[in-house]
């Protein structure tokens, strides 16, 4: 049902000169509001939070378009226990990919698995993520502080099984201002299309301010129910590409030409909800 809604909004927005059906997309999962108490029938959703606690959440795990295109959610879905990163991450793509062109793909650390990356490079797609330290980096990083070094660029094969590798490329850059004096000074990033495309990443930053509005159009429950807080997410990550999409036709009519900061406020794409269809 997402999907087809989504769809016929992006059909919408389509008939302007200002959306193209491409660009680049960022994946990422979010957690639902913890809580505690009984999981009778809900174990094989229930992830946890990604603090060590004793409370309990389900993970949403979504696709958006970012850069200079309209801020869509072109999917959205629940992560289930036992289901890899990479299976997610397909199951996106083909999403996506059924609505706009994907040039590049943007991610979080948690999704450096070389068969996440050696699939996105399959399809012909370039990808940015950064990558979790371990030993080797930890020591690169360590030399480049000796020297002083602000960027640093290197090849790196990693293991696919069996005689199998995927080739990526390795870039370090020094973190502005930062409290540590070791090799937390430091961000790895990995990219197949190399450095150049470093500087795209800062859109993926985009999800999180998204994710902030999303919240607004969120339903508030007490309710710990699977597919009603699954519903409640799906339901406000709609009315947000919705608002986003209202916004573009509004300032096309108006300016000609779509500038990213809103013209059409939340708030009045809430108020024009329920005075249209009574929810809310």
């Amino acid at each position: 049902m997402y999907r087809q809604a989504i769809r016929r909004l992006i059909d919408e927005v389509a008939e302007t000169e200002t959306f193209f059906r491409a660009g680049i997309v960022a994946i990422d999962i979010t957690e639902a509001a913890p809580f505690t108490g009984d999981r009778t029938g809900h174990e094989d959703e229930i992830i946890g939070t990604k603090e060590q606690t004793d409370e309990y959440a389900y993970q949403w795990a979504t696709v958006q378009l970012v850069g200079n295109a309209v801020p869509l959610v072109l999917d959205a879905r629940p992560v289930r226990k036992g289901e890899s990163r990479l299976e997610i991450v397909e199951d996106l793509l083909d999403s996506a990919k059924e609505l706009v062109h994907v040039d590049n793909v943007l991610m979080d650390r948690e999704f450096d698995s070389q068969h996440v990356l050696e699939m996105i490079s399959q399809r012909g797609l370039s990808y940015v993520v950064p990558k979790r330290m371990q030993t080797s980096e930890k020591a690169q990083a360590e030399r480049l502080l000796q020297r002083d070094q602000d960027r640093y660029e290197t090849d790196r094969k990693l293991h696919l099984g069996k005689n199998e590798w995927h080739e990526t490329t390795l870039i370090y850059r020094r973190k502005e201002n930062s409290e540590h004096d070791d090799h937390r000074q430091y961000s790895v990033f990995m990219s197949n299309r190399g450095g150049g495309f470093l500087r795209e990443y800062g859109y993926r930053w985009e999800i999180e301010s998204g994710y902030r509005s999303i919240k607004r159009f969120m339903a508030a429950t007490t309710s710990t129910d699977f597919g009603l807080r699954f519903f409640y997410f799906a339901f406000a990550c709609l009315l947000y590409s919705i608002w986003r999409a209202v916004d573009l036709l509004v300032q096309v009519e108006l300016t000609g030409e779509y500038e990213r900061s809103p013209m059409v406020t939340a708030d009045n794409t809430l108020t024009l909800l329920k005075k249209e269809t009574g929810i809310g």
